[in-house]
């Protein structure tokens, strides 16, 4: 036998799995046989308050994804207004494209549901995809009795940091109450809700970084509340007095106002949650214009398309910080399972206001303040995302119309 054949035998035999490992289900079809979108509600913590509004309740579309030999997966996209026609697109428009096909094809089924509309747009066909995508790596890591964020190639992080999200846009009182009852709990970072106008914004945020000290990490998210002129005045009064980073200061879609507050601005900016796809973030990330950037894995095509905004971010030496918020459980853990494996993963967004759709919906708790050790959350290590469905509360908050 010659050099060459006795390599190419060699390779053969390494490439071809043993028998009776997870190898097997790995060259074989895992087909999907149903999937379905379920429009949910439930109400929020009273004040729950951001720069644009006051919200009373919270909506998501989880999914849910079956394979012929019974396993089931589970997804989740956000659907803030209008969870039900979010359902209703995932059911009439998606569904179809996935049936009878083979679940492993991950990024195929992504680039074929983002086909499914002319012209390719983003919002809220990405944020539809991002619920099944979820559901796919689910149903992939449950199959190979794998968490996902082994799937991804890992970083072997079993817990990763965290800051504590939000202190409500309150008076100056009601948030230093808030910051302290935070505090308490542990968290070793905070970040901080602003709004206007702009004296009341900078006087609250000398007054939370008196009520927290010098040694907290603090942040601030102001939801896009400013104009331009208005930003640089908060942002330096931020850098002022020693914040972390200022988040979404102006409109998503002002990239040229971020290059502006990149360079007039010493304090770090951070953005990205209003992204939908790698092409949206790249606009903020290949000129540094945010030292952070924040994707939500429920709203930027799911873990196949946010795992490529992370990559991008290392790529260019920008950190990788998953944004949450009232997301459900799914969302949570998928979020987690990402900053377990991302490379340039910094914090992660830790929801410390109960959430029915994330602190009911599954059986095990995830991403809870609760489960905070030494300013860390535990990781999930279950197949798939490590988490169980309480089918119990799914029909508890489940909404027709």
């Amino acid at each position: 036998m010659t050099i060459r054949a006795s390599a190419a035998k060699a390779a053969a035999a390494l490439a071809r799995p043993a028998r009776g490992t997870q190898g097997d289900r790995a060259g074989s079809p895992l087909t999907i046989a149903s999937i379905r979108a379920i429009p949910l509600t439930a109400p929020m913590q009273s004040g729950t308050r951001t720069s644009q509004a006051t919200y009373d309740k919270v909506s998501i579309v989880l999914v849910e994804l079956r394979t012929t030999d019974g396993i089931v997966g589970w997804g989740e996209c956000l659907g803030r207004f209008g969870a039900t026609a979010y359902a209703d697109f995932i059911n009439s428009v998606l569904v179809p494209l996935l049936l009878g096909q083979d679940a492993f094809a991950i990024r195929r089924h992504w680039l074929r549901m983002r086909a499914a509309l002319t012209g390719r747009a983003g919002g809220m066909l990405i944020e539809a995809i991002a619920g099944v995508d979820i559901a796919l790596w689910d149903v992939v890591g449950k199959a190979l009795g794998q968490p996902v964020h082994r799937l991804l190639g890992g970083m072997g992080r079993p817990a990763v940091d965290c800051y504590a999200s939000s202190i409500n846009w309150a008076d100056a009182a009601t948030m230093q109450a808030q910051a302290r009852a935070v505090m308490a709990m542990g968290f070793k970072a905070i970040k901080v809700k602003l709004g206007r106008p702009v004296e009341q914004a900078i006087a609250a945020a000398a007054a939370v970084r008196a009520a927290t000290g010098d040694g907290m990490r603090l942040g601030v998210d102001a939801n896009w509340a400013y104009t331009l002129d208005e930003a640089l005045r908060v942002g330096h009064a931020l850098h002022d007095l020693g914040y972390w980073f200022f988040e979404e200061p102006i409109a998503p879609e002002d990239v040229a106002g971020y290059a502006h507050l990149r360079r007039a601005l010493p304090i770090m900016l951070a953005a990205g949650e209003s992204d939908y796809t790698v092409a949206h973030a790249a606009e903020l990330v290949r000129d540094r214009l945010v030292g952070i950037i924040q994707p939500d894995v429920a709203r930027a095509g799911g873990i196949s398309e946010t795992r490529d905004i992370a990559t991008l971010a290392q790529a260019f030496h920008v950190g990788y910080a998953p944004h949450v918020g009232w997301s459900g459980a799914v969302c949570v853990a998928a979020s987690l399972q990402l900053a377990a494996a991302m490379p340039a993963f910094t914090s992660f967004e830790c929801m410390f206001i109960g959430n029915p759709l994330r602190d009911a919906l599954a059986h095990e708790p995830v991403g809870a303040a609760s489960q905070l050790a030494d300013g860390q959350l535990p990781v999930p290590t279950g197949p798939g995302l490590g988490i169980t469905i309480n089918l119990d509360a799914v029909e508890r908050y489940r909404v027709d119309r």
